[in-house]
């Protein structure tokens, strides 16, 4: 039988002679995977090999058959998750979730003796400069911040075994992202208050400088008591991080279901309105089912977000309020200059949806001006984009409408009217002149 695929499965546990091959010749044994006649067989082999360095214990296992490659990735999973749990102070209780490059673990505190969450830098991504490097900054990142809608960091360090560590608050629930694979539907009230305080949690990292670049429903915790945690700093960074923004230039940092434009492009100056895209984005979601753009791949979901319109939430679900149409519309602006200006109005919008109210934020005045020449020249005219005060008249239009203005309803309405007089009047004629033909001699 062939072995490439059974010697690259392998040749992640560690090569010939290494102190790794000891551990996995040990655990082989305490599994009784194999037999130590078979073990010291391999061995004998690694000795003979022309050159040993590049045939690990566990290739040769294989090879003869004595372990399978999938034994063998279990092998190695046990001997991982057996090193991570020699963290100092933490007694690992079991895993609750693995990224693409960390695993997180409930654990046991054990000087305080509360339970906590500690994610794991996996061996392979501890050999990068860079992911350690933003390791430890979301471990910074979040000390910074101290919130109730945000997870908060504990510790963070390296075990004697080199697994870099971060430890943080236990939460007791699922992301939006479990709940909605669940088939859990969110109604618009469970999505205000969600949005609600997400939003509070942004208000509190962008008063502090900090953009989180990643808010979307995997990054967000729902307890059973309806408390929601924004969680993974993984990509936050400070505002005025110049050297940052600078070697990060022209590389899109985000999730592409929920990237905002201006992260596409890899601009250097991002700031707090990346977020409110973001969780414009992830609102959307929730309230209608699916993302606000998809595609087959990422780079034609990143390219509809630059480019297509969005279909407005109260379109796909019609049962949705318009206030909350215009406030995701107004949040997912393409240009940031047409979002919110900042965190705090779209919190106040989001309150006052939630109560029953308009928003306020959203809104935008129509000018009165260019309505009175429409009704003199019956002509289209662009509706400006202008912040309507709480004082003024309720002459608005929703965002989320075509932006457009043909004429005002009493116009409309007295056009209808005339029509319809027009009509009557040509009828009756119609009926005149039939009659007279009818009763004309020559037809009688």
């Amino acid at each position: 039988m062939g072995t490439g695929p059974e010697v690259n499965a392998s040749s992640t546990i560690g090569g010939a002679g290494s102190a790794v091959d000891t551990e996995i010749g040990k655990a082989i044994l305490d599994m009784g995977l194999a037999t130590r006649t078979e073990i010291e067989f391999c061995r004998e082999q690694q000795k003979q090999s022309s050159d040993p360095n590049q045939r690990s214990l566990t290739d040769l296992l294989i090879e003869n058959a004595f372990i399978t490659p999938n034994q063998a990735r279990r092998i190695r999973q046990a001997l991982e998750e057996r090193k991570t749990s020699q963290i100092p102070g933490f007694q690992l209780l079991g895993k609750l979730g693995k990224g693409a490059m960390a695993t997180v673990y409930k654990a046991r505190q054990i000087s305080l003796d509360r339970i906590v969450a500690i994610k794991v830098l996996p061996r392979k991504m501890s050999e990068n400069p860079e992911f350690v490097d933003r390791f430890y900054k979301e471990g910074k990142a979040a000390a910074r911040l101290s919130h109730n809608n945000i997870v908060q960091a504990i510790d963070v360090g390296v075990s004697p075994e080199g697994y870099h560590y971060f430890v943080m608050e236990y939460i007791e629930g699922k992301t939006l992202y479990d709940l909605m694979q669940e088939g859990h539907s969110f109604s618009e009230a469970e999505a205000l208050d969600i949005a609600i305080q997400i939003a509070e949690a942004l208000a509190h990292a962008h008063q502090r400088q900090l953009i989180h670049r990643d808010v979307k429903p995997k990054n967000i915790i729902l307890t059973p008591q309806g408390v929601a945690k924004l969680t993974d700093l993984g990509l936050a960074r400070a505002a005025d991080d110049k050297l940052a923004a600078e070697m990060e230039a022209g590389k899109a940092y985000g999730t592409p279901y929920y990237i905002s434009p201006e992260q596409i492009r890899g601009e250097l100056d991002i700031d707090f309105r990346a977020d409110i895209y973001s969780l414009g984005a992830t609102l959307y979601h929730l309230v209608t089912g699916r993302p606000p753009f998809e595609g087959e791949t990422p780079a034609a979901v990143m390219h509809k977000h630059l480019k297509q319109p969005l279909i407005p939430a109260d379109h796909i679900n019609t049962a949705l309020s318009a206030g909350i149409g215009e406030v995701i519309d107004v949040a997912m602006a393409k240009k940031r200059e047409d979002r919110y200006q900042s965190t705090t109005d779209m919190l106040e919008d989001l309150k006052a949806i939630r109560a029953g109210n308009p928003p306020i934020h959203a809104r935008r005045n129509v000018d009165l001006d260019a309505l009175e020449k429409v009704e003199e020249t019956g002509q289209t005219v662009d509706v400006p984009q202008i912040v309507i005060e709480e004082s003024e008249p309720e002459v608005v239009r929703p965002r989320a409408s075509r932006r457009q203005e043909t004429a005002t309803p009493d116009l409309r309405n007295s056009k209808v009217i005339a029509a319809l007089i027009v009509l009557a009047v040509s009828l009756i004629v119609n009926a005149v002149l039939i009659y007279v033909i009818l009763t004309m001699p020559g037809l009688a």
